[in-house]
């Protein structure tokens, strides 16, 4: 590169003589809301994984963490329409069009590529339905979900049925999670673990544009958790009337008692 190009180069930096082949950008790409939530559910899901194994007395911990999921999953279906852009589901949704462009190796975004997306989609709806369908739950034994009391026991046995069928569903869901996070990190040498614990990525390349970001707005967050917190306390229970209490048990009759010995004068009546 001579002087006069060299020149040129500082004076317009955007121009195709300045511009450099590639370039790493740093995108701030998940919010701090999002990366709470994401652990929260890893930790929300092991626990409810592990208290069903044990059963017994640790069942109470396993309905917590049901109504835990719940909390999170609700919040992130409102924060993914009002958070910050990258939240957003319109922001990464696998439309078709996405789909082909990730197929045939043209999608550049930043976030979830589509397959990605459809994995996030699927693990948010089969975790609603599998929390909602604990709360209608039993076990025969000693759990009653806070819910069961609403529906006939045949249909609260079929939806116990359903809890039991789906959690074999979600584990192979997050099985493939896992073994897609182990494939880009050793093959394609992208980390998403650390994005979800910073919230930084770093972007190579300027063929995709990078997106402005825009945060989540506090009354957005504000919304999301009091929506959060009342599908929460509804699934809880606390809303139902409280059974009314067992009836008084009559007092118990007085045992009859014999009547007084009588009592014989040895002086003769005569």
């Amino acid at each position: 590169m001579n002087v006069r190009t060299a020149a040129k180069a500082d004076l317009y930096p955007s121009s195709p003589v300045a511009a450099p082949a590639s370039h790493v950008t740093r995108v701030r790409l998940w919010d701090l809301p999002v990366r709470i939530f994401h652990w929260s559910l890893v930790l929300a899901v092991l626990v409810a994984f592990v208290t069903a194994k044990l059963g017994g007395d640790w069942m109470d911990w396993h309905g917590r963490a049901g109504l835990a999921i719940v909390a999170l999953v609700t919040f992130r279906i409102v924060w993914g329409i009002v958070g910050s852009t990258h939240a957003r589901f319109l922001s990464f949704a696998p439309t078709p069009a996405r789909l082909r462009a990730y197929l045939t190796g043209r999608w550049q975004g930043i976030g979830h590529n589509p397959l990605g997306a459809l994995s996030v989609f699927g693990l948010l709806g089969l975790l609603a339905v599998q929390a909602g369908t604990g709360l209608f739950s039993n076990d025969d034994i000693a759990f009653d979900g806070p819910l069961s009391g609403l529906v006939e026991k045949a249909r609260s046995d079929s939806l116990t049925g359903l809890h039991h069928q789906l959690s074999d569903v979600l584990l192979i869901l997050l099985g493939l999670h896992i073994l897609a996070i182990a494939f880009y990190l050793v093959i394609k040498k992208h980390n998403l673990i650390k994005p979800m614990v910073t919230g930084w990525k770093h972007a190579q390349g300027r063929a995709a544009p990078v997106p402005k970001t825009r945060s989540g707005s506090p009354l957005g967050l504000a919304i999301a958790l009091l929506v959060a917190a009342a599908v929460t306390y509804a699934a809880s229970g606390r809303l139902l009337h409280a059974p009314p209490p067992p009836p008084a048990a009559a007092p118990a009759a007085a045992p009859a008692t014999s009547p007084p010995p009588t009592s014989y004068s040895s002086t003769p009546g005569w």
